[in-house]
Order: C-alpha cells, then sequence, then structure tokens
C-alpha cells in the first residue's frame, strides 16, 4: 500500500550512491522498523554496498564501513512525500513515515480494498497446486482433510498473490486396491448397496477392508481356507487383466462404482468449499506415460533392461553425482506395466504443455519425499525448464489420539464422522453462549465454526509435522484455534452494527494506545504476509498472522472504548480501525478456507 512512496524512496537513495560514487546494491530490500513513537521501514543496502567494496579490494572493516556510509546517505537524501526523516542507525538507514498520515493510510486501504485487501498485482506465471486426490472405492478420511486443506490454502494464496491459478485433483481410481474392492462388491454384494451418497462411499470402504480381510494369510489357516484364500486372490487377479483387456461388463461395474466415490468426494468438496478446475484421473494416463518411457530411451536418458530386468534411469550418473542422492528408479517394470512414477512423469508433461504451467505444486504426504525428487529430476534431465519450479510440499500424519489410521484394517477415521461431532458440539456451545440466535442461523453458524476448528487444526501446524487432533484445543473460544479467531470477527461486526454507520474519513493524530498502534501495525503487515505465504506455500504463516491479529483485537475489545470514546474525532477513528481490522481478518480466513460469521 506504500509501492509509490518506497519506489520514490529508493530511486532517492540510488542517486545519492550514484553520486558519492558507491556501488549501489541491484535491489535494495525495506523491512519494517519495530514502533517506536513513529512507523518506519528500514534498508541494510550500505551493508551491502561496503561488501562490494570490500569484493572489489578496498581493504575495509565492512560493519564500520557500513554505518559510515548511512550516515553520508541518510544526510545527503531529503526525505520523499510520505516520509518526515531519515536516520542512520547502527549502519542501518530507517525512514519514518507521518504516524498520523501512517495509520489513516492503512485503515483506508483495508476497508476501500474490501475483499481484496492485501491481493498481489499479477504476476504474468502459472501455478497449479494438486490436492485433494484420495483413492476411489474408498472413504474421504481426516488424512484426506489435511491435503484438501493445505492444497486449497496454498491455492487460494497464489491466486490472492497474483499468480493465475489451477486447481487440479489426481483420484488414483485404478491399482489393486481398487481391483480387490470391485472383486469383493461383485462377489459378494452386487445389488445391495445403500442409497445415500455418503453411506454408499462408506460402504464401499467396509468392503475394501472385508476383501483385505479374506486375502490375508492367517495364523494356524487350514489348508481349506488356504485354498479358498487363494482362489480369491486368482479371481481378483484375473478381473483386473479383465480390466486392463477392456472387458465391458468389468468395465461397467468399475464406473459404477468408481462414480459412487467420486459422488462423495465431490459432496466433501462443496462442504469444504473447493471447486477444481480439472481432474486427472490414474486410469486415463498408462499410454502416454508409456509414449514417454519410449522417448527417455530413445534419448539416452533411460536404459531398457527388459526382458530380464525393468526399465530404468539413473539419476545420480546421468547428473554427473560422485555420492548417491537420487539413486536409480524404475519407469516400467519389465512386463510393460507402468508405475506411480512413471504417471507423475507423463501428467507433468500434460501440465507443461497443455496447460501452460510453469510453478506446479504437489500436495502428497512425506512418504513420497524420494518418489518427487526423483520426478522432478528425470523432468529435468528431459529438457523442461519448469522443472525447477515443481514443488513438493509434504505433509505427516493426522491421527485421533486412540491411534493411527489405516483404510486397510478399517481403523480410519472418516471426515463426514468428525465434520458431523464437529457440528454438533458447536451447536451445543452455540446454544449455550448465544441462546438468542435462531435455529437456522444457529445451524449455519455452527458449520462455519465446527469446520473452520477443523481447518484451522489442519494449517495451524507445521505441515512437516504429524497432527494429533485434540476437540478441546481445536473447538477453544480462548486459545489459538478458529472459534477464537471467528470470535474476534463476530465481536467487530457486533461493535460496527451497534454504530450503525461508518464514519467516512477519520484522523489519527491524537496519541494512539498501545492496542491501536499493534492492530495498526498488524493491518500494514497483511500484504507482505500473503506474499510470502503464496512463495513459500506455507499456510502456516497465514494461520499464525490471523491468530496474532485476532489476539490484538481482542486486547483492544478490553482495554479500549470505542463506541464511548470520548473525543467524537477518536471515536471515529477507533470505528474506522475496527472495520479496517474486521476486513483484514475476513480475508485471512478465508485465505484459509475458514469462514467469517457475523454472529456465533
Amino acid at each position: 500500500m506504500f509501492e509509490t512512496e518506497i519506489r520514490s524512496l529508493t530511486e532517492a537513495l540510488g542517486r545519492a550512491f550514484a553520486r558519492l560514487g558507491l556501488p549501489a546494491p541491484e535491489r535494495m530490500e525495506w523491512i519494517p522498523v519495530p514502533f517506536s513513537g513513529a512507523w518506519a521501514l528500514g534498508t541494510a543496502a550500505c551493508f551491502q554496498a561496503a561488501a562490494a567494496e570490500a569484493k572489489a579490494g578496498r581493504k575495509i572493516h565492512v560493519p564500520e564501513r557500513a554505518r559510515e556510509l548511512a550516515g553520508q546517505i541518510a544526510a545527503a537524501v531529503e526525505p520523499p512525500p510520505g516520509f518526515t526523516r531519515l536516520v542512520a542507525e547502527n549502519a542501518y538507514i530507517n525512514a519514518y513515515f507521518d504516524t498520523a498520515g501512517y495509520a489513516a493510510r492503512v485503515v483506508d486501504a483495508a476497508i476501500g480494498g474490501g475483499a481484496d485487501f492485501g491481493r498481489g498485482s499479477p504476476k504474468g506465471e502459472r501455478v497449479m497446486v494438486e490436492y485433494a486426490q484420495p483413492n476411489t472405492h474408498h472413504s474421504f478420511h481426516i488424512g484426506h482433510l489435511r491435503t484438501a486443506l493445505l492444497g486449497e490454502s496454498v491455492a487460494r494464496l497464489a491466486e490472492f498473490a497474483g499468480f493465475d491459478t489451477v486447481r487440479a485433483s489426481y483420484p488414483g481410481d485404478i491399482g489393486l486396491g481398487v481391483i480387490t474392492c470391485l472383486w469383493a462388491y461383485d462377489k459378494f454384494y452386487r445389488g445391495q448397496e445403500p442409497a445415500g451418497i455418503h453411506e454408499r462411499g462408506q460402504w464401499l470402504l467396509r468392503i475394501y477392508v472385508e476383501a483385505n480381510t479374506r486375502l490375508t494369510p492367517k495364523v494356524g489357516e487350514t489348508l481349506e481356507e488356504k485354498s479358498t484364500r487363494e482362489a480369491y486372490d486368482a479371481e481378483r487377479r484375473q478381473m483386473y487383466r479383465r480390466w486392463d483387456a477392456g472387458d465391458p461388463e468389468v468395465r461397467r461395474l468399475w464406473e459404477m462404482t468408481r462414480q459412487w466415490s467420486l459422488d462423495e468426494f465431490n459432496d466433501i468438496l462443496r462442504m469444504l468449499d473447493i471447486r477444481m478446475d480439472v481432474f486427472f484421473f490414474e486410469s486415463q494416463v498408462d499410454d502416454q506415460a508409456k509414449e514417454m518411457v519410449a522417448e527417455l530411451i530413445r534419448r539416452g536418458i533411460a536404459e531398457d533392461e527388459r526382458p530380464d530386468g525393468p526399465v530404468i534411469v539413473r539419476i545420480d550418473e546421468k547428473l554427473g553425482l560422485k555420492k548417491e542422492k537420487y539413486r536409480t528408479a524404475v519407469i516400467l517394470r519389465s512386463d510393460g506395466t507402468t508405475l506411480y512414477l512413471t504417471k507423475d512423469l507423463a501428467l507433468a508433461r500434460e501440465k507443461f504443455e497443455k496447460y501452460g504451467v510453469g510453478r506446479s505444486v504437489y500436495v502428497v504426504d512425506f512418504r513420497q519425499n524420494l518418489h518427487f525428487q526423483q520426478v522432478f529430476k528425470i523432468l529435468e534431465l528431459f529438457g523442461f525448464p519448469q522443472a525447477a519450479k515443481c514443488y513438493h510440499l509434504s505433509y505427516g500424519f493426522v491421527t485421533l489420539p486412540a491411534g493411527a489410521m489405516s483404510a486397510r484394517r478399517g481403523t480410519v477415521v472418516l471426515f463426514k464422522d468428525v465434520a458431523d461431532e464437529a457440528y454438533q458440539r458447536v451447536l451445543r456451545i452455540v446454544a449455550e453462549k448465544n441462546p438468542e440466535l435462531l435455529e437456522p442461523e444457529r445451524s449455519e453458524v455452527a458449520w462455519q465454526v465446527g469446520l473452520g476448528a477443523l481447518a484451522y487444526a489442519m494449517l495451524a501446524v507445521d505441515n512437516t509435522k504429524d497432527i494429533v487432533f485434540e476437540w478441546d484445543t481445536a473447538l477453544s473460544f480462548d486459545g489459538q484455534s478458529a472459534p477464537y479467531i471467528q470470535n474476534a470477527h463476530v465481536r467487530a461486526n457486533s461493535i460496527l452494527r451497534k454504530a450503525a454507520a461508518l464514519p467516512e474519513t477519520a484522523s489519527y493524530g491524537y496519541a494512539l494506545e498501545g492496542p491501536e498502534i499493534e492492530l495498526i501495525d498488524l493491518i500494514s503487515r497483511f500484504p507482505t504476509t500473503v506474499q510470502q505465504a503464496a512463495l513459500e506455500y506455507k499456510p502456516l504463516l497465514m494461520a499464525t498472522y490471523a491468530y496474532d491479529l485476532a489476539k490484538a483485537f481482542h486486547g483492544f475489545y478490553h482495554a479500549v472504548p470505542v463506541l464511548q470514546a470520548e473525543a467524537a474525532g477518536v471515536r471515529d477513528a477507533r470505528l474506522r480501525l475496527v472495520a479496517a481490522t474486521r476486513q483484514a481478518l475476513a480475508n485471512a480466513l478465508r485465505l484459509l478456507d475458514i469462514r467469517a460469521p457475523a454472529a456465533m
């Protein structure tokens, strides 16, 4: 919001460096200076200039020379409009704003920008974020919820920061696990499916679990049990071969049951307010994957060891690495069938060539770290410049205190069950805290707060760490949680509703209270937080920001009178500050895929 002033300041310092015959830094970074009676920005440009002199052969003590240069530059430059003074402080050059003007500018920008406050200018680059990709013939659990919310927040941040953003999902819709469920349905349960969308999806998961039980060797099994199990396994594998050959009946059953899973998946995406732009399916990339393998072989990148061995890429050798890092990747089995890696290569090529993607973010759990390192390096060897901007955003497991999840063992915690439980818990809390809220609004708020609590619990932890989901923590109105942040928005909304009208302008020329200063400072940092979180693919930064802003507002709410402010001018200024805070909170929550309720 101060781009013009910062540009003028940078240009003025650049001219001063030139006049003094000093090497001006190629890029002059400005960072906020802690408030000490006025807001300021500081730059370490003099350190850079002194270091450049030393590198050029001049015998100097860099810190001492930097302090000397800072004093000369600060004395030689007239502060551009918007700044009151330039000061050399410990070799930094700090540029101080007019306090009242700065505060008004920040508040006006938030209110005037509305839902676009903090939005970055177009970057001229397309980002594809791939996330929320459960296997079909299972059911969506809270582990899937983490990738869905992490990916959606990254997509929202990238889009808001100014990137052309494409949301993509790559559900695994074929493989032995899918066929296992399909075989058990066909053999034991055909025509018995329940009617409801979620009931059908969860029913398929139960069939899958039962099928694995039937197919897993048991301790002390009899010869008859072993014979039955082996016959079942042969039937399952025969069904896979029939699917691969395009058998019409197997394909019909597969498409029908796959759609049941997709129906449930799409309804969950609707609940989470996630709208995918493109769906890639594993079943659709097999031919393209084999074509790419053939090209890798022709170009000498891959080695074909068939029929005695697979097709491989000796990545470390091709990169000229002396120590093992990326290892040797198998990209086609000896029988000619593809692997996950093969399909990911073909999918990346489609992203680059068909969708014009410059950056590609893969939100997939940490177990695939080596997998994606190999994918990206093979793409680099293939010659795709976009490979340098492929990024694997890995994440840890999600469990309830009871323990880990496994779809194969049937110990998963289903998202729908957790979401329904969150709704019921919040409904009871809202009824107790605000009994005057009418039933339809109470129900809507319960969903907003319940789903918000789940989202924040997934995003407020570093993506590399495991999460043990705790109800009391997630639904707390007093800690680092979505309800606490949402409640700050509700309180701001309540003040503004009671005020009836928002003053069009206000002056901040009075002695600002500490909580006011903290709010103005945090609101001013929202645009840069958006950019940082987007470029680092780190929703945690926005989750932390939202909590810090909510905490500052709760402190302001209890310490600083607004509607009862004695001076009319102060009342107007604080009302506008409340409105600016409400807007920054709403925008931060939206970037985390959390609703900002009007009441609670």
